[in-house]
This record gives structure tokens, sequence and C-alpha cells, in this order.
């Protein structure tokens, strides 16, 4: 649990132990993280940069989605939701690392916003498991799912997964044991048997059991659509791509992340002397912030009906732009298009 999105220096190296020693009474750390210093604030400012406007669009491009019935889209919404939440952070996260890892912003601060890290990464995975798991059953079982799939289902599932997830790290407000009090640091204390043991659990329970109901729906999801007849080729490539790009999203974004954890606590309950290059924990770090890019572009992008309507979007600032700049100009406008009809726009989606 004490695994920041911004912890470089592992608690458990004998290394880092050694020059951690004092790190809490001064903010002298600067030559210790410098050299993945200019790393992360470079992979928080492009995935604040990219990931606020995608997610804010995925998020109302979902919610157009689920006002017309769709049960995916509100699995996406609540994902675009979460990755907001997180990517609201980052700002702090970078003056954090520009300050040598000396946090300055108040000890509620510092708890809050990992909170936020670590409920962000486990509602991400679930979501996207619930997303695996809705696209095979509605493949492989598609008469039965009829009843299985429905929106309040979803949103029952969904508002569960963010309860559970917000329960259980609501510790880290409380217990001096995943964030010492009077620190300079924010979530980077040196492991523990209590934490080591949790992050045993994170990898398990997590990481470990969702990557393997990943693996066997999306198995039987590409044995299934082999052989369906009554799926057309752009649906099945549809599909397929979807479900690549979850295992994708797992293996780059999730799998080193976790296994980082599962070889630290391991090593410390075992009492072996683990090192880690801190340009292997960094890139680890930027590779699990980068899901926050990831998740519209791949999920949402990947969709017939999304791309319609970011295009209907920007096709319609589009002419209201050409419609102002030409009122200004006293241009006549009478052979100006207008934006499309909402009836018409629906069935051309269809």
């Amino acid at each position: 649990m004490a695994e920041p999105p911004n912890s470089t220096c592992n608690q458990t190296s004998l290394a880092c132990v050694s020059s951690m020693a004092e790190p809490n009474s001064t903010c002298n750390q600067t030559t210790l993280y410098e050299e993945s210093r200019l790393l992360l604030v470079a992979v928080y400012s492009i995935v604040f940069t990219v990931g606020v406007p995608a997610n804010f669009m995925t998020a109302v491009l979902t919610s157009v989605q689920i006002h017309r019935g769709n049960i995916l889209s509100i699995y996406l919404f609540g994902l675009s939701l979460c990755e907001l939440m997180y990517l609201s952070t980052l700002p702090h996260w970078i003056i954090y690392v520009q300050n040598g890892h000396c946090w300055t912003m108040g000890e509620t601060a510092c708890k809050v916003i990992g909170y936020i890290f670590f409920c962000n990464i486990y509602i991400s995975i679930l979501l996207l498991c619930c997303i695996s798991i809705d696209r095979y059953v509605a493949v492989v079982y598609p008469l039965r799912s009829r009843g299985l799939r429905n929106q309040r289902i979803a949103t029952g599932v969904t508002s569960t997964l963010f309860a559970i997830v917000a329960a259980i790290y609501s510790p880290v407000f409380f217990d001096p044991n995943i964030q010492a009090p009077n620190t300079t640091t924010c979530f980077e204390s040196s492991l523990n048997n209590q934490l080591a043991t949790f992050n045993i659990i994170r990898f398990l329970v997590g990481f470990a059991i969702p990557f393997t109901i990943l693996i066997v729906t999306n198995y039987k999801i590409f044995q299934n659509i082999k052989i369906s007849c009554s799926l057309s080729p752009q649906k099945k490539s549809k599909v397929k791509y979807l479900a690549i790009a979850i295992i994708s999203i797992f293996v780059v974004c999730f799998a080193p992340y976790h296994f980082d954890l599962l070889a630290r606590a391991v090593c410390f309950h075992l009492h072996w002397h683990l090192k880690v290059e801190n340009k292997i924990s960094t890139i680890f770090l930027c590779l699990s912030t980068a899901n926050s890019v990831a998740d519209p572009f791949i999920y949402v992008l990947a969709s017939e009906n999304a791309r319609n309507e970011i295009c209907r979007t920007f096709r319609s600032a589009g002419v209201r732009f050409l419609n102002e700049s030409k009122t200004e100009s006293n241009k006549p406008n009478s052979t100006q298009k207008t934006p499309a009809d909402p009836s018409e726009a629906h069935k051309e989606e269809r």
C-alpha cells in the first residue's frame, strides 16, 4: 500500500533504506531523486495534458450513450470519472517531484491524493474486468444475456466497486503504518510486515485474480467469434480488438507495477536483499500512469458510435464557427450547412 505514484526509490532496497535513514527530518533529498525527476515530470505533464480532455470527452460521449440505453457505456463512464479524479492530482505530484520528493502541501492533502491514486488503480482494473465479463456474456450467451445484462445491474456493479475499493483504502487516513505522521515525504515510508503482507494481497486480489478472469473470458470470446455465423466481420473485429486492448492495458500498464510490488514484499518477508535500479522503477511508474491516457482512446474511440459522436461534435462546432465568422463579416450564409438534426444523426448511426 505504501507504493505511491512517485516512489521511484524502493523501500526494501538496502541501498535505499540506508540513504533514507533520515529522510523525514529535512527536505534535502534532491540528489537522491534527481535521476528520475525529469522523466516523471515529463510523463505526468503529458498524461495530464492529453488525459484530461480525452477523459472529459469520454465522459460526455458515454453519458450520451447511456441515455440511449447502452450498457457497456456505464462501465466506460465510471472508468472516465475515475481517471479524471486521478488526473486532477497530477499537478500536486509534479510539484512534489520537482521539490525533490519533499511534500509541502499538508498532511491531509497527501493522504487524500495518495488515497485517490490507490483507488484509481483498482477501480480501473475491476471496471476493465467488468467490461470483459460483459462482452463475454453478450457474445457467448447472446440469448440468455438479455436477462442478465441491463443498465440497472451495470450501475449497481459499478457503484459497488467504487464503494468497496474506497472502503478498503480508507485506512490511509488513520493508519500510521501506511503514512507516518510528521514526515516530509508522501507515501514513501519503509516497508513493514503489515504493508508487505498487504502488498501481496493487493497483487493476488487486485491483479492476479482479475487478470485470470480476463484471460479466461477473452479466450472464450475469441473461440466464439471464430465460429460464429451471426456476427458480421466488422463486429467480430470490434469485439476482438476490444479484447486485445484490455489485455494490453493489463500487461503493459498494470503487470510491471504489481510484479514489482510482489517481488519487494516477498523479499522483505524472506529478508533477501533486493536492489532495483531507479530507472526501472521509474519506468514501471510511468507505465501505470499512462493507463489514464490509454483508457479513453482504446475503449471509447474503438467504438463506432463514439467516433460518430466525436465527428458530429466537431462538425457542429465547425459549422457554428463558420456561421459566426460569416455573420461578423456580413457575408451571406444561404449556402452554409446547418448542424445535422439529432433525429437524422440517429438514423445515420443506425
